[in-house]
């Protein structure tokens, strides 16, 4: 993240949202409020880029309720390669997708599902990430959120596009983060692909219970009807 005008980064905007004794909702739109004032030209990017998205039914195509989940076999930050029937030996799966360490609204909304983990793993669920970042990149996030789940990287993001879940991010986005963001170094690659965020919950048949899907990356992961899906 970038310094800004009035003094303040908007890392230092993005530690005081996630800091908040407020919901996940709030704390994501102190954030998004904070990025908007300061960066208003980027902020009118992400909404034409997102209502753009909306208008093609970006993600409409990814599997549905009911519909099995496709198999994986991704690494995780140590290098070990963890499939999705593996987990699914243990109980249902919420799987997870991020645009990555980099993104403020991905870490918020890791922060908070890091904080669900408990919960959810006392009543038998489980959580796994995937996000197109590197390994070490992934690794960094871990460690600083402190998450107890897997975060694998979906190389190039091919399991993403696998579910028709990717997207370019345009030309006048992909301009706007050059120099803020550098997504060839954490990718390893020129693409400027990302996945829209999304969470399937999936039974131990490999079902589909639930699928949460929104291009608008600003909005959170629906962690209340995620557990509801999880505990059915």
């Amino acid at each position: 993240m970038t310094p800004d005008v009035g003094g303040e980064s908007l890392d230092q905007a993005f530690r005081r949202a996630r800091e908040l004794e407020v919901s996940l909702g709030e704390q994501l739109r102190a954030f998004a409020d904070d990025a908007r004032r300061r960066r208003p030209e980027f902020a009118a990017a992400v909404d034409r880029l997102v209502e753009h998205l909306r208008q093609y039914g970006a993600g409409e195509s990814a599997p549905q309720p009911g519909e099995p989940m496709p198999p994986f076999t991704l690494p995780g930050d140590a290098g070990h390669l963890v499939g999705l029937d593996q987990l699914l030996g243990d109980g249902p799966v919420a799987v997870t997708f991020h645009r990555g360490h980099w993104c403020p609204y991905c870490r918020i909304n890791i922060n908070a599902l890091a904080q669900a983990h408990s919960e959810i793993a006392a009543e038998g669920g489980q959580i796994v990430a995937i996000m197109p970042d590197r390994q070490k990149f992934v690794a960094e996030l871990r460690s600083q959120s402190n998450v107890r789940f897997p975060i694998l990287t979906d190389v190039d993001n091919g399991y993403a596009l696998s579910l028709n879940l990717t997207i370019w991010v345009g030309a006048e986005m992909q301009k706007m983060m050059e120099g803020y963001r550098d997504l060839p170094t954490f990718q390893g690659n020129s693409s400027w692909m990302l996945p829209i965020p999304a969470t399937f919950v999936v039974g131990r048949d490999r079902r589909i219970k639930a699928r949460f899907l929104d291009p608008d990356y600003r909005k959170p992961v629906a962690i209340a009807d995620m557990l509801a899906a999880l505990r059915s």
